[in-house]
Order: C-alpha cells, then structure tokens, then sequence
C-alpha cells in the first residue's frame, strides 16, 4: 500500500503552531478533537474507535430489618487505641529507605494529566505478517466490541492477513481486530513489548497495527529512546517537554485517519517497553502536562541529535539535543533550555477540567 499523501514533508521543516485560546484543559482535549482526514482510495480503510470499557453498576443490598432489642443490659466493646503518630525524622535508617521506596512506588502508580490523554501511535504500518502475543490471557474483539477469541498468555500466534479478513493463528478473524491484554498488562508485536491496546486492521494484503497508548506511558518510552536515560535531569525534562508537544500537535492534527503519528526516527522513536528507564519516567512526570507554547498555541517543538543536523534538517529552527545536554551541565534548568532552542515560546501546561 502506498503512503498517504499529506504535507509532512514541508511541516518537517516549519514549526507547526496549532493556535489554542490560553491554556489546553482536557475538556478541550476530550470535546474538540480534529475531524478525521478524508480517506483517499490508496489509504487503508478507516477503522472505528475502540469500543469502551463497560460500565460497572454497583448493586446497593436492601438494608435488613431491624433487630428487636435485648432486655438485658449490653456491654459497650472496649475503645481501641489512638495509633500514635510517627516523627520521620526518628525513622532509622532502614525505615526511611523503605519508606522512601514505598513513596516512589506510590508516585509512580499515581495518574497524571497525561494518563487521561490517548494517543494512536502505528508501529506497523503495511506488513505483510507478523507475530503477536500477550502477557495474559487477552481477548479479541471486532471492531463492534464483541468477543472473538482468547489468547493465551504469553504464546506468540503468526498474523497475517487473509483476503478480506485476518488470519490470527487457526482463527480466521474480521478485517479489523481489537486484541486488549487487560489493565496493566502488555502485549508482543514482532520483537518488541508495549503496554495499552493494540488495533490491527488488515487491507489490500497489508497488515497495520495501531497501539492505543496513553500519552504518559507513550513518553515513557519515547524519551528514553530518544536520549540516554543517564543524561543530566535538565536535559532530560526539556526533552520531555519537546517530545509531549511534538505528540500534541499531531494529537490535533493527525498524519493519517487510522493513527496521530508513527514511531520511527521521521516522528520521534517510540520502542515500547523495552527502553524504559527510572530517571526518564521521572522526567516525563515531573513535567505532566507541559509543552512549548507560542502566544497559546502548541509548537511543534522539532529536534535532533546535534546543532548541525537541526541547522540542516530544519534550517536551524529546533533543539540539539546533545546541545541541551551541555546546557544542563552548565546549570541551566529545562525551561531555559527550551527557550534557548524555541525563541520567543513559554511552557505551557495541559491542565484538568472538572467543569
């Protein structure tokens, strides 16, 4: 199949401003999402979205009737005892190191704004086979949410598609699949593992795959497949900050009707579980939310490797990354950084909207 016709080519080039009114909540976020381009007849065919998870209703028990009271005196059980509280700062040693471990466990489990973003990222575009597997037993779904089959966990099935259809291990499935590992689990595609959803959508004898990701594991992954997870905490954040408002802008204006972006060196490298580090998750979520911003808009905060591939690749309008790394070490903080590369931007900031 070939590739669908669209202006990337001249964007790589130019910082793309989506104009936004102050600052990005969610609600504009979830209410005012891009119309989806109009396929062409080379482009595969759009596939819906994923079907939610169903809702779960809690049943509320009739409250019994009342007992009749005893005529005999009841003793009141005895009171239990206050606990007391406990001053850190006499934690032994070993007490503050579990205490502190369990605090990062707690932090790192915590949502932010970025979990309740989700993006549609293609790490299979036009295949003609591959292997799948999950790290559960994960259940397919055709496009209309309905069960399919299960897969049992961690066997890899061949995949391929069939004519109209997908041929998933002996199963001879729909032209559009939904396999869903479960809440916090993963599944394979290729050699490689990633966490979220995986939509497959087989046509014209070509296999893609779409991984519906949240924004926060998405970056997770990204910035530490773009940079050295032992690079300086500053450079770290700036890259960040650069790689959620890269995503952002085609999270607006999406290079294809089936997915936001891709995940290869042409976007930003997105590999999955794999590169995950502790110090580039820390980045990502101590920057939730933020993104370069020009008088409110969304800046498609382009980068690369060195000051001279920025200079010829994008006619020096982007970040070195190499060169944040030196600023960094030379003590200026994430937003100098970015300002130094993006003249004339701020930090914005995706916020939450309760209203």
């Amino acid at each position: 199949m070939t590739e669908p016709k669209i202006s990337d080519l001249i964007k790589r080039y130019l910082w793309v401003v989506l104009p936004l009114l102050g600052g990005v909540s969610l609600g504009a976020i979830v209410l005012n999402q891009p119309e989806k381009q109009a396929s062409s007849s080379q482009e595969p065919i759009e596939a819906a979205s994923p079907s939610p998870l169903p809702s779960v209703t809690t049943a509320i028990a009739s409250p019994s009737p009342l007992a009749k009271p005893s005529p005999y005196p009841q003793k009141s059980p005895p009171a239990k005892p206050s606990p007391k509280p406990v001053n850190p700062a006499n934690y032994t040693e070993r007490e503050k190191a579990i205490n502190n471990e369990a605090k990062s466990r707690f932090l790192a489990s915590a949502a932010t704004v970025d979990s309740l973003i989700e993006i549609r990222v293609a790490i299979a575009e036009g295949v003609p086979s591959t292997r799948i597997g999950a790290s559960s037993n994960a259940i397919l779904m055709d496009k209309d949410g309905q069960h399919l089959q299960k897969l049992v966990a961690k066997d890899l099935y061949p995949v391929q598609p069939d004519g109209d259809s997908i041929r998933f291990g002996s199963w001879q499935l729909p032209p559009i699949v939904l396999l869903d590992p479960g809440v916090g689990q993963s599944f394979q595609l290729g050699d490689r593992t990633y966490r979220g959803r995986l939509l497959l959508v087989a046509d014209r004898g070509n296999l893609w795959g779409i991984n519906y990701i949240n924004l926060r594991q998405y970056l997770h992954s990204v910035v530490a497949s773009e940079v050295s997870p032992s690079w300086h905490t500053e450079a770290l954040k700036a890259q960040a900050v650069a790689a959620r408002s890269y995503a952002l802008t085609y999270y607006f204006k999406p290079a294809h009707s089936l997915y936001n972006l891709g995940a290869t060196e042409y976007y930003q490298v997105y590999s999955g579980i794999e590169r995950e580090a502790e110090t580039t998750r820390k980045a990502v979520d101590n920057t939730a939310g933020e993104f370069v911003s020009y008088r409110g808009g969304i800046v498609e905060s382009l980068y690369a490797a060195s000051d001279d591939i920025v200079a010829e690749a994008f006619r020096g309008r982007g970040m070195s990354q190499l060169g944040a790394l030196d600023l960094a070490e030379k003590g200026l903080n994430y937003k100098q950084i970015l300002s130094n590369y993006y003249p004339g931007t701020g930090v914005g900031r995706v916020e939450e909207d309760y209203h």
